[in-house]
């Protein structure tokens, strides 16, 4: 097994990463005497007692049945209890697997929220995996093909549960703190915002340890997903700040590699937090001086060296997604234009723009020449204009998906190369349907 600690320690003390920080093998290894992590999508961290393994998170359902067997070949003991970090379909989806067990399952009180919130909305939340994760995974290194980071999303969306209905149900739940002993060791939990609003934070006093669940994932914060609900950044910053002041000698995170050292862990629990309420406070200050979002959005930035710190670089997130986020939870949806609030259809002001230029091929090699001259936004915009005004073109959108295709290539984050990706899908669907029906 790696030796993880030592792998952190260096890539976060000389700033280089060279190998993956968050990896899917399914590998158990044993970080202190009795504890655990086996490294998944998402990571599940154990903990040997007297009275059974303490396991937090499940892994999601591809994942869960690896993650259980290395939990087994490691100790051959039941799971007694199985904590929730949040609700998130890769740190519950697995706990099938654990269910012979019959653990005591522990969560937020929220979380029971969540899974009847992912059963009412189950094939949108398909629809939108498919779309953030699909065909683009393995540019973070998270080696999980074309599933999709655990969640099917392949076929046809209707026929598919983005949850599992066996899916195991918090037994205890909380609302801001809860404390257990097991086999004599005392763990305690604290709720904080942050991700999720069902997420949780661990303190495991006897090894001086923070179990942090998604609020460190060595990228920069996923607060601000552009295809999910609320996020909430200012609360994320407290949390860490709160997991600091308990002087943590070892961090186990779900994602990416566990920590050690009072000194290290603090240094990057606090350049998270401080990237976080540094971009809160930009975000706010000009929204109370009454900048419009589209204002704020091209002025607000995060320090290209913050960004580059090993844990903080913006390879699933962005700062400008998290900008969004910002003002969605403190100034609602609409953006500030008068025009946004009750629109046009995208077709029918995309038709009007492309007779007044001259036809939708006049503005797809307006695309094309923006797109060439290295301002993409300019050239996704025209394209998109382009292929709302000839939606059955296939000339048009096969210019649209080539346009988008290198958009994908420029971006740094999961979640923009995923949107952009399927951008491209839309429009190749449309030449293949063309095709297919001239014979071609």
């Amino acid at each position: 097994m790696a030796d993880l600690l030592a792998l952190s320690s260096r890539i976060i003390d000389s700033g280089l990463t060279d190998q993956p920080v968050n990896r899917v093998s399914n590998e158990l290894s044993e970080i202190a005497p009795g504890v655990a992590l086996v490294e998944s999508f998402s990571h599940c961290v154990a903990l040997d007692t007297d009275e059974g393994l303490v396991c937090f998170d499940a892994s999601g359902v591809q994942t869960g049945k690896a993650v259980r067997a290395s939990l087994r070949a490691w100790r051959d003991a039941p799971v007694s209890h199985l904590v929730y970090t949040h609700g998130h379909a890769d740190h519950i989806g697995g706990s099938m697997f654990f269910g012979e067990d019959q653990p005591t399952v522990i969560g937020h009180e929220n979380v029971a929220t969540r899974m009847d919130r992912y059963e009412y909305t189950n094939a949108w939340n398909l629809i939108i995996n498919a779309r953030q994760f699909g065909g683009v995974s393995g540019d973070l290194n998270l080696n999980v093909g074309d599933s999709g980071g655990g969640f099917e999303v392949k076929a046809n969306p209707g026929a598919r549960r983005f949850l599992p209905s066996n899916t195991l149900r918090p037994a205890e739940t909380f609302s801001e703190s809860h404390d257990i002993t097991v086999g004599g060791h005392r763990i305690e939990m604290h709720h904080a915002r942050g991700e999720t609003d069902d997420h949780l934070w661990a303190w495991m006093p006897e090894h001086k340890a923070v179990v942090t669940g998604d609020f460190l994932i060595w990228n920069f914060p996923n607060a601000g997903n552009p295809q999910k609900v609320q996020r909430y950044p200012i609360e994320w910053a407290a949390a860490l700040r709160r997991m600091v002041a308990m002087g943590p000698e070892l961090l186990l995170p779900a994602h990416g590699l566990p920590i050690e050292g009072k000194e290290r862990i603090a240094r990057v629990l606090d350049d998270v937090a401080t990237a976080l309420e540094d971009i809160v406070r930009d975000v706010v200050a000009m929204m109370n001086a009454g900048a419009t979002l589209d204002t704020i959005i091209h002025t607000v930035r995060v320090p290209a060296e913050t960004l580059a710190k090993p844990y903080l670089r913006p390879l699933y997130d962005e700062p400008e997604f998290v900008v969004r986020g910002i003002w969605r939870q403190f100034g609602g949806w609409w953006d500030g234009a008068a025009s946004r609030l009750k629109p046009s259809p995208d077709a029918h002001l995309a038709t009007a723009l492309a007779q007044l230029a001259g036809g939708a091929d006049v503005l797809l090699r307006r695309a094309a020449q923006a797109a060439a001259d290295g301002d993409m936004r300019l050239a996704c915009h025209l394209a998109d204009l382009a292929g709302w005004a000839a939606p059955d073109d296939p000339a048009i959108h096969g210019g649209r998906a080539d346009i988008y295709l290198a958009r994908r290539k420029v971006e740094t984050s999961l979640m923009s190369k995923g949107i952009f990706a399927a951008a491209a899908r839309e429009s190749q669907l449309v030449v293949a349907d063309a095709t297919g029906a001239t014979g071609g």
